[in-house]
């Protein structure tokens, strides 16, 4: 999702969309899209329902709060916490076993995050990229979740999550945001564009297509594919978004990335979607 990052900083921060509306935006746009796919009815709508409160509402309100307030370039790195997170989660509720190497690819996961969210002249932490950090740790407990769940078309599931999430963000963005509309209808045709991206490209083409590949393809095989994601939305962050190249960031993620990396080549027996992010 690193371009997603990109285009999602631009209407939450440049063009002052508000991040809980915009989420709900999309996912009422997922759900528009996507309402074919509900029928016929799923088995189990209270894990979808739980699924939908962790994945759609939680993670994408953090992600989206986070973007409006930190560069789409770190983000990009932090959002990769989702893979040691679901590592961890599947020790603790799934059994996991984690052997040494995957234990340090953890840690460097954590300590390439550090180097990039501390601001080494006053050493805090870029309140923004808690907000990402956050929303991967509340992904990786929806991952937890959805493992739990019978086998769902992933179009359906994405088009239930849709259906589920968008109204909880209005109420919030009601009660935490003003002039959303306004805003969003003074962004024009560019904010237009955005929310069908965010819309098609991503939830609906780019999710869909990745989910089929996982019932295709060992994840050992996807998993340096999927750290091109990270890569593509520091590119484009920094091409289009003028955002800045530090020495601290190169290190940072190529520590952050390199961790992921090990996690995901030796991807759980538990949880194998861990290695996915």
């Amino acid at each position: 999702m690193g371009p997603q990052h990109g285009i999602t900083r631009w209407a939450v921060f440049d063009a002052a969309v508000p991040p809980l509306f915009f989420a709900a935006i999309m996912f009422w746009g997922v759900a528009l899209v996507l309402l074919p796919f509900l029928r016929p009815l799923p088995k189990n709508l209270i894990m979808l329902l739980l699924i939908s409160i962790f994945i759609g509402v939680g993670h994408f309100a953090l992600l989206f709060v986070g973007l409006a307030n930190a560069e789409a370039s770190a983000a990009s790195i932090v959002i990769q916490l989702s893979v040691p997170f679901s590592t961890i989660m599947s020790v603790m509720f799934l059994s996991e076993k984690v052997g040494w190497l995957r234990g340090i690819g953890i840690v460097l996961a954590f300590v390439g995050v550090l180097v990039i969210a501390i601001d080494p002249t006053s050493f805090t932490i870029t309140l923004g990229l808690l907000y990402i950090a956050a929303a991967a740790f509340i992904a990786s407990i929806g991952s937890v979740v959805m493992k739990r769940m019978a086998p769902i078309f992933a179009l359906q599931m994405q088009a239930w999550i849709g259906l589920f999430s968008f109204a909880p963000l209005f109420v919030v963005s009601a009660f935490l945001e003003q002039n959303q509309w306004s805003t969003f209808i003074a962004g024009g045709w560019p904010i237009i564009a955005a929310t069908v991206f965010a819309v098609i490209g991503v939830a609906v083409f780019g999710h869909g297509a990745f989910y089929h590949l996982i019932k295709k393809h060992d994840i050992s095989l996807l998993a340096p594919v999927t750290l091109m994601t990270p890569i593509w939305g520091v590119a484009l962050s920094i091409t289009f978004l003028n955002e800045p190249l530090t020495i601290q960031f190169i290190v940072g993620a190529i520590t952050s990335l390199g961790g992921v990396l090990v996690i995901a080549v030796r991807s759980n027996k538990k949880m194998p979607e861990a290695g996915t992010g």
